[in-house]
C-alpha cells in the first residue's frame, strides 16, 4: 500500500496524505459535511489520522481500501442507516472498534448499536475531549482483544 494516498472528489472522501504508524487511524462517517469537516480538522490537530466519508457507501469503500483502528459512525444518514453500516463494518473488520455518534439519539438505538458490537454511543454535540477519551478507551480494548 502506498505511503501517500489522496482522493478528494469535491471534498467527499478524503484520505490521510501520509501514514504514520504512531497515529490512530480513524474513519469518520457522517453525512453532515460541515460537522464532519470541523470534527476531522479538530481530531487531526490532536494527531489522529482521519479519513472522512460522507455516506455509508463511501465508508464501505474506504474500509475496503485501508485499515482503520477506530470508526466514528453517525447513526442517521441519508443513504444507509448507521445500524446497517455498523453490521457491515463488524462483518468486514470484526476487530475495529466503533463509536456511534448521533444528533438523533435514542435509548433503543443505543442499545441496538451496543448489542451489535459498537464500543460506545455519544450524542451530538459531544465534547471533543469526551470523544477522544472514548476513542482511546476503544483502542485500548481493541489492543487487549488482539493480544
Amino acid at each position: 500500500m502506498s505511503d501517500t494516498k489522496q482522493k478528494n472528489n469535491a471534498g467527499s472522501l478524503s484520505e490521510p496524505v501520509k501514514s504514520k504508524p504512531d497515529h490512530i487511524r480513524l474513519l469518520l462517517v457522517d453525512d453532515e459535511k460541515g460537522f464532519a469537516d470541523i470534527l476531522s480538522k479538530r481530531l487531526s490537530k490532536r494527531n489522529f489520522e482521519v479519513t472522512t466519508a460522507l455516506s455509508g457507501a463511501e465508508a464501505l469503500q474506504a474500509l475496503r481500501k485501508a485499515d482503520f483502528d477506530i470508526a466514528v459512525l453517525d447513526l442517521k444518514m441519508e443513504d444507509m442507516d448507521g445500524i446497517e453500516v455498523l453490521k457491515i463494518f463488524k462483518k468486514m473488520c470484526p476487530s475495529m472498534e466503533i463509536i456511534m455518534l448521533t444528533g438523533h439519539g435514542s435509548e433503543q438505538a443505543a442499545r441496538e448499536g451496543l448489542s451489535i458490537g459498537a464500543f460506545a454511543y455519544l450524542t451530538k454535540p459531544c465534547d471533543l475531549d469526551e470523544l477522544i477519551v472514548k476513542i482511546r478507551q476503544a483502542l485500548k480494548r481493541g489492543d487487549e482483544a488482539n493480544g
